[in-house]
C-alpha cells in the first residue's frame, strides 16, 4: 500500500524535504531524496501532458444536470449510504472531506468538514470537477485511478504547487464481477493531518463497498433464477438465463458459463455470441433466455483492444451478427496486449516471463487464459496461445507510451512502455 510517510519520519520535516525535491526535480537539479516510484512515474506523465506546476488551469467542472446524470449512472450510488456511514463522521471530526468519484475522476459526491470544503472550493475540489491526472496533475484520486490501487499523496508530492497544503488518501473501487474500474473513494485534509492509517481506512471502505456490490449482484441473480425456474423446467435442449449484462443466473442441459457477451444492441432473435456460437435470444424480466444453436456456427472478424483510457480497458468482438464489448481485468488486459503484440503466438512459459518475470507462474497463466478463451470463443487459439489467424486485431493505444497500462508491473508491458515514440505503439495493430 502506497503510504506517503515513511515509518518513524517526522511529518513536518518530510514535507520540507519533499518541497526541496519538488524544486530540484522541476529545475533539473539533483534531488535531495528520491521520490517514491508511484510519484516519480506520475510526474513523468505530467511532463508528457505539459502541465505547468505553477499555473495549472482549474479543473473542468460539469454542469449540475450533467453531474446528476453521472451520479444516476454510477454503480457506486448503490453503496453510497454504506460509504457515508463508514467515513463521513471520521472525516468531519478530523477536519477532512470525503469524496467519491467515477472512473474518469469526476467528483460525484463531497461531504465532511466545513473548513475543508472551503479549502476545496479554493482549489477546485468540488462536486462535478474532474480530478484525473490530466486535469489536476499528480493527486491521490487521479494517480490511484491510473495505477488501479490505493495511493496516498502528501504535500509536495502533488505536482501542482497550490496543492502542497493537502494530504490525500484514495482507493479505487472495482466492479467485483469483472474487475472493471467504477471510481474511487478519497479522504483529503490539511497537510498537518497526515496519518498512514488514513489510507488503510479508505482501502477497507473500498473493499467493503465492493463486497456489498457483490451481494447486490447475487441477490439480483437469485431473483432472476426464481422467475425463470418454471420456464427452464419445461426445456429439453441447452439454455441459459442471464441478466441484462450477460451474467449467468441459471443453466439447463449444458455447463454454465460465468458470463456471456451479449450484443451492444440486444434484441430478440438469433445472434452470434462468443463462446456459444449462434444463439436464440428471448427477453425475460430483468434478463434474457439464451438458447445455443451449435449447428449454426459463425465467426467474429475483428477484435479491438481499447487501452486508450487508463483503468478502463475493454475488448470489442465484432462480426456479421453484431458487436460485443467486455470490460477487462488488469491481468486479462496484459495477456491480450501481449498476444496482440506477438501475433505469432506465445507459450505459457513465455507469457509467464512476460507477465511475472519468471517461468514459475505457468499454471496461473494457463488458468487466466482458459477464462479468456471461454469468454472470447473462436478468437484465442492455444499451443501456442495466439489470436486466430482469421481475426483482425486492432489496438487502440494511448497517445503516449507512458500511459500504456501505467499500473502494470509486467516486464513485457514495461518494455512496451519504454518505447519513446507514440507511433511505435501502433506497429502491432495488425
Amino acid at each position: 500500500m502506497d503510504t506517503a510517510l515513511p515509518s518513524g519520519t517526522d511529518a513536518r520535516e518530510h514535507a520540507v524535504l519533499l518541497r526541496r525535491a519538488h524544486d530540484a526535480q522541476l529545475s533539473g537539479r539533483p534531488a535531495p531524496a528520491p521520490l517514491r516510484p508511484v510519484i516519480e512515474d506520475s510526474w513523468g506523465r505530467m511532463r508528457g501532458f505539459g502541465i505547468d506546476p505553477d499555473s495549472a488551469p482549474p479543473p473542468k467542472v460539469a454542469r449540475l444536470d450533467e453531474l446528476q446524470r453521472y451520479r444516476d449512472a454510477s454503480p457506486i450510488a448503490e453503496v453510497l449510504p454504506l460509504i457515508r456511514r463508514s467515513l463521513v463522521s471520521v472525516a468531519d471530526e478530523a477536519e477532512h472531506i470525503m469524496l467519491v468519484t467515477d472512473a474518469a475522476g469526476q467528483v460525484l459526491w463531497r461531504e465532511g468538514s466545513h473548513r475543508m470544503r472551503t479549502v476545496g472550493d479554493r482549489v477546485g475540489l468540488v462536486e462535478g470537477a474532474y480530478w484525473n491526472e490530466g486535469s489536476t496533475g499528480t493527486n491521490a484520486i487521479g494517480t490511484a485511478l491510473v495505477v488501479g490501487r490505493p495511493v496516498q499523496v502528501y504535500s509536495a508530492e502533488h505536482y501542482v504547487r497550490n496543492l502542497h497544503t493537502l494530504t490525500c488518501a484514495c482507493a479505487p473501487v472495482h466492479d467485483p464481477r469483472d474487475g472493471r474500474l467504477l471510481g474511487a473513494i478519497d479522504v483529503t485534509g490539511p497537510v498537518s493531518t497526515i496519518h498512514p492509517a488514513t489510507l488503510a481506512l479508505v482501502s477497507a471502505v473500498a473493499q467493503l463497498a465492493e463486497a456489498h456490490l457483490q451481494g447486490i449482484h447475487h441477490t439480483h441473480l437469485e431473483r432472476l433464477r426464481s422467475v425463470a425456474a418454471p420456464l427452464l423446467a419445461g426445456l429439453t435442449r441447452p439454455a441459459l438465463v442471464v441478466d441484462d449484462n450477460g451474467w449467468t443466473a441459471a443453466a439447463v442441459h449444458m455447463e454454465a458459463v460465468r458470463r456471456v457477451l451479449l450484443p451492444k444492441q440486444c434484441e430478440s432473435g438469433t445472434t452470434w455470441i462468443p463462446a456459444l456460437g449462434e444463439c436464440a435470444l428471448e427477453p425475460l424480466p430483468g434478463g434474457w433466455l439464451v438458447r445455443p444453436r451449435p449447428e449454426e456456427q459463425a465467426a467474429p472478424s475483428t477484435v479491438t483492444l481499447d487501452l486508450a483510457r487508463p483503468g478502463a480497458a475493454s475488448v470489442t468482438v465484432a462480426g456479421d451478427s453484431g458487436e460485443w464489448v467486455q470490460h477487462l481485468s488488469p491481468r486479462h488486459t496484459e495477456l491480450l496486449l501481449l498476444l496482440a503484440v506477438h501475433r505469432g503466438g506465445r507459450s505459457a512459459v513465455q507469457l509467464s516471463r512476460d507477465v511475472f518475470g519468471s517461468d514459475k507462474h505457468v499454471v496461473t497463466v494457463r488458468a487466466e487464459l482458459s477464462r479468456v478463451r471461454r469468454n472470447l470463443g473462436g478468437v484465442i487459439e492455444s499451443r501456442p496461445y495466439r489470436f486466430s489467424d482469421e481475426v483482425r486485431v486492432r489496438v487502440l493505444a494511448p497517445e503516449s507510451p507512458l500511459n500504456l497500462l501505467p499500473g502494470s508491473l509486467a516486464p513485457g508491458v514495461r518494455a512496451l512502455r519504454d518505447r519513446t515514440r507514440a507511433e511505435d505503439l501502433f506497429d502491432f495493430t495488425g
